[in-house]
């Protein structure tokens, strides 16, 4: 084998290296590891209007639109700049990352069939009640011990049981 053979054959045996790790690097993406950040998460929307696409990129269709910022949605897995999200009815679905925002939002019992839910003045039930909230309240998180919540919102600032609360996990604690 003559030099440039060599060279060739190394030329080759790199080329080779590239293809197989490829799919084990794209995989790495999807499995959501392009931020570095954990998934799943919850994050909320940061725009009052945002397109939901059927893939991780402008070339998929639009599947619905959201028309409300702050609504709280799960990370399920990042591709690049795309991340698939989970709205509170299970629907899924690709954003583009800077549509979304890291601050941490709630959903009251969104598919409660309950008319309403206490807010405590305090993390006790046998405190006095501040307000009574309705399925599908949007509220912003201020902290979470795993129990309780302290949220607030347009006219409301309290503690609620973090059970009742989509947005945040079962245990998690926001600081």
């Amino acid at each position: 084998m003559g030099l440039g053979s060599g060279r060739l054959y190394r030329a080759l045996l790199l080329l080779l290296a590239v293809c197989v790790a490829a799919p084990a690097a794209a995989q790495a993406v999807i499995d959501g590891r392009s931020s570095g950040l954990p998934v799943p998460r919850y994050v909320s929307l940061k725009a009052d209007k945002v397109n939901v696409r059927g893939g991780p990129s402008r070339d998929h269709d639009v599947a619905w639109v959201f028309t409300r910022a702050g609504i709280p949605v799960e990370i399920t897995a990042e591709s690049d700049n795309w991340r698939r999200i989970r709205d509170a009815e299970g629907a899924e679905g690709w954003v583009f990352h800077s549509l979304l925002s890291g601050r941490r939002t709630v959903l009251v019992a969104p598919s409660s069939k309950m008319t309403a839910f206490p807010l405590y003045e305090r993390p006790d039930s046998g405190t006095r009640v501040v307000a009574k909230l309705e399925p599908r309240v949007l509220g912003t998180v201020r902290f979470c011990d795993r129990k309780w919540c302290r949220i607030f919102g347009e006219g409301f600032d309290g503690f609620i049981e973090q059970h009742l609360l989509w947005g945040v996990y079962p245990n998690e604690v926001v600081e």
